[in-house]
């Protein structure tokens, strides 16, 4: 069977709609848990896919947490090999890291539901279904785009929102794997965010409302679509 390891930092940012669309596929979904029990070397590279999830922490927080220094070892080594790699949110950012790119505080966080800019490739690529669409935001990190990498997405604040490397990997800075009847979750996680950001978690119940299901509807395309290209 087809072997999938996600990583996962923080347990309410799981796969979301991801795991029925692997499930389809025949791909057998395994978490990884960070922080503790991470895969070696061998069993990261092994694995047909690996999709590394989001977080609270940065890249750079590796006096913190140590953990993160291994994980962008084991992507790099990952993505030399040109592997099926997708990264969402803080796994974009640890690819970006793995690939030697710059991720850093950015201006502004951005936390809630607001559509993207896509660049001339990200509407010619799998990424075209989020035209016009809101997707959830939550991070306040940047990250420079990667050396030999395609630039798909951007926000006023966020230069690169999405990128590609080949065929073989997929960074996103945003979210559309979350399930909006899953956001009561992270209103919970991330309580103390929301808090010292001054944004009411009222909000974003509305915003799910209005937008969750139209989001979760395009991010199975995409994702879908991802999947057909990367795993071919």
């Amino acid at each position: 069977m087809t072997a999938c390891l996600a990583l996962r930092h923080v347990a309410f940012e799981d796969a979301g709609i991801l795991a029925p669309l692997l499930a389809r596929r025949g791909i057998d979904l395994a978490y990884v848990e960070a922080g503790g029990d991470a895969p070696d070397s061998g069993a990261w590279l092994a694995a047909d896919l690996v999709v590394v999830l989001g977080g609270p922490i940065g890249v750079y927080d590796t006096t913190d947490y140590p953990f993160l220094t291994d994980e962008i070892a084991m992507l790099r080594a990952r993505l030399a090999a040109r592997r099926p790699t997708l990264g969402i949110c803080l796994g974009a950012q640890l690819i970006a890291a793995a690939l030697d790119a710059r991720v850093a505080p950015g201006p502004a966080k951005e936390i809630g539901y607001a559509p993207l800019d896509l660049t001339a490739e990200g509407r010619a690529s799998v990424l075209a279904p989020l035209d016009g669409v809101a997707v959830l935001h939550w991070h306040g990190d940047n990250l420079d785009l990667p050396g030999g990498a395609t630039r798909l997405a951007s926000t006023s604040v966020c230069p690169t929102q999405a990128f590609a490397v080949g065929r073989h990997a997929l960074g996103l800075q945003f979210h559309i794997e979350t399930e909006p009847r899953a956001l009561e979750r992270w209103l919970i996680g991330h309580a103390a965010e929301l808090s010292q950001a001054r944004i009411a978690p009222a909000s974003l119940r509305a915003q799910a409302a209005t937008h969750g299901a139209a989001t979760a509807a395009a991010g199975r395309r995409v994702l879908d679509a991802w999947l057909a290209d990367a795993l071919s």
